[in-house]
């Protein structure tokens, strides 16, 4: 990959994502899905957290009077295990092989494993953080996501600073790595460009200590016109920047191909108030460490 041109700052900013080929090579990618195969194969989840991850409304509010709402909102310094739908019986065993049961692993697999450390903090990445004026850029959390083949979910219309509120806002940026081709028929990213000068409608937040569920919504998510996305395929080893509040989806993996991706947040923490709000808290054993350690 060549330097971030002035030409793609600007189109960063203009449309509220940007789509860069050939960041990391093939071996890099699969070095990071190995690994993961690894951690899959030795994953103990207890029977009341195997439940779905969506970004559905309705959906979160129903899952987490399910049991796993703790398992969640403390998941941000640990590696923890998210599923789709229809893979557990009503006994919670599995009813397909257990490494295409995952819809996503996280939250701090860059604090706890040092291949995806070293990705996250790799000079490639401090280099866009730098071209894209980040002073005192941190990580915040970090996912594998699987969109495993032919029932990887779709993932609704959203804006990550729904999940993910500072203020002033526009201080929150994804960093989304395909770690195998993102197409059309796999499940690529859709984005409605400069749709991150709106603003946000929607909130996820702590509810008060004591209290269930342990998160809930303030607003609602928008309805979207189909017509305003536009694709975003990426090959291998390319990333997709993404602005906290840019509105992005992503359909259902029909296809026999799986999707991996490795994706982190990162925010500018210079004069930014990160909400105590956030279902996402800083920890005593895992502060948000810097993008430049």
């Amino acid at each position: 990959m060549d330097a971030l041109t002035e030409q793609d700052v600007k189109k960063y900013r203009e449309d509220g994502y940007l789509v860069l080929e050939g960041v990391f090579s093939p071996e890099e990618c699969e070095e990071l899905r190995a690994r993961m195969r690894q951690i899959v194969e030795r994953m103990d989840v207890p029977s009341h957290c195997r439940t779905q991850f969506t970004t559905d409304h309705d959906e979160q509010l129903k899952t987490q009077m399910q049991g796993n709402a703790d398992y969640f909102i403390t998941s941000g310094d640990k590696i923890r295990f998210f599923f789709e739908k229809g893979v557990f019986d009503d006994k919670g065993e599995f009813t397909v092989p257990r490494e295409h049961s995952l819809n996503k692993v996280g939250h701090a697999l860059h604090a706890h494993e040092p291949l995806f450390k070293s990705i996250t903090h790799s000079p490639k990445i401090q280099t866009l953080g730098k071209k894209l004026g980040l002073i005192s850029p941190v990580i915040l959390q970090s996912m594998f996501i699987f969109k495993q083949p032919g029932i990887g979910g779709e993932v609704t219309p959203h804006q990550d600073a729904t999940f993910l509120y500072t203020e002033p806002l526009g201080r929150v940026m994804g960093v989304w790595i395909a770690l195998e081709d993102a197409t059309l028929h796999n499940g690529c990213l859709w984005f409605i460009p400069g749709s991150h000068n709106n603003g946000i409608t929607r909130r996820m937040v702590r509810t008060p200590k004591g209290s269930f569920p342990l998160t809930d919504f303030i607003g609602r998510e928008q309805i979207y016109d189909d017509g305003l996305f536009v694709p975003a395929p990426v090959k291998k080893g390319g990333l997709v920047l993404i602005h906290g509040e840019v509105v992005h989806r992503s359909a259902e993996n029909t296809s026999d191909a799986s999707r991996h991706v490795y994706t982190f947040h990162i925010m500018e923490s210079e004069n930014t108030c990160w909400s105590p709000e956030n279902w996402l808290q800083p920890t005593e054993e895992l502060p948000f460490p810097s993008l430049y350690m």
